[in-house]
């Protein structure tokens, strides 16, 4: 079990509304450098930030048998128990015992970090579909500014200014703000700043403000995951200055930083796009792009060829390009071709390894799709969301902006790659494979427009609650099941933290989902709310638990991972059925919400599971799901609708229809 689209990111501020401060373009002397000048600097509370705890033994233990319950017949459950007991008082207590020791070693990170990076880096599936999630940015408000070229030279600026603040110190850190009148404010900051880096974050917590790590954030910029056989490495060389644009399946570079580290003007940036777009070369017959949605040995294996053919230099370039700008020569039809577009594409125009992939299409629909190894959820929202805000906000052309008057032939390089037989046979084998992979993935989308946020929270319900029990509804209703479900959790508020997992589905879901899908006639509706505000009660519970680093999968994960490093025979608690069955995670799910995401997606995590992707919304609830033959996408959203009116209904005082 690997997760997908790791993004129960933590609340931030609306990026964009409409009191928002809007700039004028300033005639002539180009856009500032940078999208702010934090007075606090970037980096000011990495230092203080708390380490990660390591839940105790016994707690991880209690919480993974009663995500068990629900999964598990009671005979099934007995002999889980078993296994668990002995694990607790045996071999588990050792490992923990070691797992502690050596977290004591390593203050400068957290136990899960070099276990998680391995897990990502030695996984040897395609990146594609198994790992990278994509996010769809909202149109600009202003529709003529969704021209490609206006959008496409905008989002560009925006992106470079992000990665000259976030290097200069000047963007804001980030802070999840419990009482933002009190913290976030200049009062507060002008008095922080002063505090040391050593001691910062407790100044934060005095005032209800928790700050979060940001040691993912230099990968965003000039940085690619390289296929090596076994495991990947990440790279990254901050000295790079040039864009990596892919158009047709054709490669370009020309600088975007001048030598002196100052943003080259928005109107050559404009003139470079436009003289890409205007380039009449045909795609190449064998399209270099196809090779990173291959496995990751063969990849690996055909990397070494390319090198030794000579494609050094240019595959140099790939790798350490800012960021890599993805042309796309066809409008956006809906909301699933955005989706499809957007999660895989034709395999032709995207560089699949590289941190990000900002991808704009010919009606200007646009979306950062991103690698998952180097980074989560926190690091590319805040990205997108600085991006999207300054982009529109104080765009750095207009569609009226003329492109400069400059030389692009002389600014621009094609990229063209030698490839041996070998290389075209290896490419001919890869599209074959990425092009029968793509037509087994199903999207589908659905908004449910009867309320969101506002509602839910008047009934003193949890909103995110209120969605996943819908989920297990919906699953209950189309295969007569509870099963293993999966919620990514951010632990982003300390040092080196990545990720925690949610297990929405528990005995109190499973109790209300019977109610609501097999028996709703024998329930009152102040019954069926009362079941539904212990779901609420209990999903609030395990969030809180998995952002404070107090779930088990993490622990147990680094665990298994502690006894392989040690050449500890595998305890019996991971050969157990059961383990197995909880780590086959059908129902994989995520969450974003910022007013600057259209929609977010990923594929399912298992062959027989959905990929789910929502957001529930001040009046509304957006749900994106995927899925493979075997299970029906469409299907499942009618029982997701259904699970949605029926508790709306309940919450009502109606009477739930069969």
């Amino acid at each position: 079990m690997v997760p997908r689209l790791l993004l129960r990111a933590w609340p931030r501020c609306p990026v964009v509304g409409p009191g928002a401060p809007r700039r004028r373009l300033s005639a002539g002397s180009g856009p500032s450098q940078y999208l702010q000048r934090s007075i606090v600097p970037t980096m000011h509370y990495q230092d203080s930030l708390p380490r990660l705890p390591i839940p105790k033994l016994e707690d991880t233990i209690r919480r993974y048998l009663n995500a068990q319950k629900p999964l598990l017949d009671d005979g099934q459950f007995r002999k889980t128990e078993q296994f668990c007991k002995s694990f607790e008082n045996g071999i588990g207590k050792e490992l923990h015992k070691q797992l502690v020791a050596q977290d004591k070693q390593n203050k400068h990170t957290s136990y899960i970090s070099g276990p998680w990076f391995d897990m990502y880096l030695s996984a040897r599936d395609s990146v594609v579909l198994n790992f990278n999630p994509f996010m769809a940015f909202n149109p600009d408000p202003k529709s003529e500014y969704n021209d490609q070229l206006t959008r496409a030279t905008n989002m560009t600026v925006s992106a470079i200014r992000f990665l000259k603040t976030l290097r200069a110190g000047l963007l804001e850190p980030e802070v999840f703000h419990l009482n933002p009148a009190k913290s976030d404010t200049d009062t507060f900051k002008r008095l922080i700043r002063f505090v040391p880096s050593s001691l910062s974050w407790y100044g934060a917590y005095l005032v209800n403000a928790y700050p979060l790590d940001m040691s993912q954030y230099f990968r965003l910029f000039n940085s690619t995951r390289l296929p090596k056989p076994s495991r990947d490495e990440l790279f990254t060389d901050d000295k790079a200055r040039h864009l990596l644009v892919l158009r047709k399946g054709n490669f370009y570079i020309f600088d975007v930083l001048d030598q002196d580290g100052n943003i080259v003007s928005p109107s050559e940036i404009q003139a470079h796009l436009k003289y890409i777009l205007s380039d009449s070369s045909p795609a190449p017959e064998f399209p270099l792009a196809y090779l990173t949605s291959e496995n990751r040995d063969i990849w690996a294996e055909l990397k070494q060829k390319l090198l030794s053919s000579g494609n050094e230099e240019g595959l140099r370039k790939v790798d350490s390009a800012v960021f890599c700008l993805c042309l796309d020569d066809f409008p956006i039809k809906d909301l699933i071709h955005l989706s499809h577009n957007m999660l895989h594409g034709d395999g032709t125009n995207r560089w699949f390894d590289k941190s990000f992939n900002l991808i704009i299409a010919k009606d200007g629909s646009a979306a950062v799709h991103f690698e998952h190894s180097w980074g989560d959820g926190v690091a590319v929202l805040r990205f997108f969301n600085e991006v999207f805000k300054d982009s529109t906000q104080t765009p750095a052309i207009t569609p009226q902006s003329q492109p400069a008057t400059t030389d692009s032939t002389d600014a621009v390089r094609k990229l063209n790659f030698k490839l041996s037989d070998a290389l075209k046979t290896g490419i001919t084998a890869a599209k074959e494979k990425f092009d029968t992979t793509m037509k087994t993935l199903t999207i589908d989308c659905v908004q449910f427009q009867r309320g969101g946020k506002e509602f839910l929270k008047k009934q003193k319900l949890s909103p995110d609650a209120v969605a996943q029990l819908a989920f297990q509804m919906a699953f209950l209703r189309q295969y007569g099941q509870t099963v293993a479900t999966y919620e990514s959790c951010s632990t982003a508020a300390f040092k080196h933290g990545r990720t925690e997992t949610i297990r929405p589905a528990s005995i109190y879901t499973k109790r209300c989902s019977e109610a609501f899908v097999r028996e709703p006639s024998k329930h009152s509706a102040g019954e069926l709310q009362q079941m539904m505000a212990e779901c609420s009660k209990y999903h609030g519970q395990l969030t809180k638990e998995a952002a404070m680093g107090q779930g088990f999968d993490r622990h147990l994960f680094a665990l298994r991972y502690l006894a392989a490093a040690t050449g500890t025979i595998l305890p019996e608690l991971y050969l157990d059925p059961a383990y197995g069955q909880i780590n086959h995670n059908v129902l994989s799910t995520s969450t974003l919400s910022s007013p600057a995401v259209n929609l977010g997606g990923f594929a399912p995590v298992v062959s027989d599971g959905f990929g789910i992707g929502y957001a529930v919304h001040d009046n509304w609830i957006g749900c994106n799901v995927s899925s493979y033959p075997g299970r029906n996408a469409r299907e499942f959203l009618q029982c997701v609708e259904k699970a949605l009116e029926d508790m709306f209904d309940a919450l009502e005082g109606k009477s739930i229809k069969s």
